[in-house]
């Protein structure tokens, strides 16, 4: 039986009891511009439709698994029980209570899990984020050794069509001067950069000792299929980004 949504599942070795998607907008039932499966209430949709895509969501993860919804603000705050609608860009967990959610549409999800499968998280990291803590903070909630994270980059903007001010730059390459190799000069406008998230996120993690990262490479605004990108369609939906731990068959 075909779901009733589209995802993409990471490919990274995770231990198999650690369950990861990120939606699609390929298949659902909101209209243009937010065609077809949009996960936020905050962009104009219809009330109704989103509420749909939730609960298709919900059935598919399982409602012993439920969803961890953020009110995200570009924060560093890391929710660490379920509590619905909390102010935080990232949260964690420690059994298979409920999954961790994060909506993006060219910002950066996250994944986390430890290498034992016993717990895991998702941080909603954009250049505010990144450059603010939202993944040290993550880490630091986790509770983990270094050698005892696994991480998934997921679907964002890449550094193609990602321009800055030289001011963001600025402000990574004062934090880290390895940072500078993450930008590279604007062919659109003078001093502006154009600023690759995914090398910033590694460069984050890997301060922190973390070496095992996957993922990368997607680009949300090219992809106009499978994406939302609000850098490229301004209004628009959001993808889900949902990670849990379950002991359950994952055809079931």
């Amino acid at each position: 039986m075909r779901n009733a949504f589209a995802f993409i599942s990471p490919h990274w070795p995770a231990p198999s009891n650690v369950r990861t998607l990120v939606t699609s907008r390929e298949r659902g039932g909101s209209a243009q511009p937010y065609h077809y499966f949009n996960m936020a209430e905050h962009v104009g949709d219809e009330a109704n439709l989103v509420a749909q895509a939730r609960a298709d969501l919900q059935s598919f993860v399982g409602a012993q698994h439920p969803l961890l919804w953020l009110n995200q603000t570009h924060s560093t705050l890391v929710a660490d029980q379920f509590t619905p609608n909390i102010e935080a860009d990232a949260s964690v967990a420690f059994s298979d209570d409920y999954a961790c959610v994060v909506m993006t549409a060219d910002c950066l999800p996250v994944f986390f899990c430890s290498t034992d499968g016993d717990r895991v998280a998702v941080a909603h990291a954009g250049w505010r984020g990144l450059a603010d803590g939202i993944l040290e903070n993550t880490l630091a909630r986790l509770q983990l050794p270094p050698e005892k994270v696994m991480v998934w980059l997921g679907p964002a903007i890449s550094s193609k069509h990602f321009e800055v001010g030289e001011e963001v730059r600025a402000r990574f390459i004062d934090q880290n001067s390895l940072a500078v190799n993450c930008f590279s000069p604007s062919p659109f406008r003078l001093r502006h950069y154009m600023a690759d998230l995914y090398q910033l996120a590694r460069l984050a993690l890997q301060k922190q000792g973390v070496k095992q990262i996957f993922g990368g490479g997607f680009c949300t605004y090219a992809d106009h299929t499978r994406f939302y990108s609000y850098r490229r369609d301004g209004v628009t939906g959001r993808m889900a980004s949902v990670i849990w731990l379950s002991n359950s068959d994952p055809s079931e």
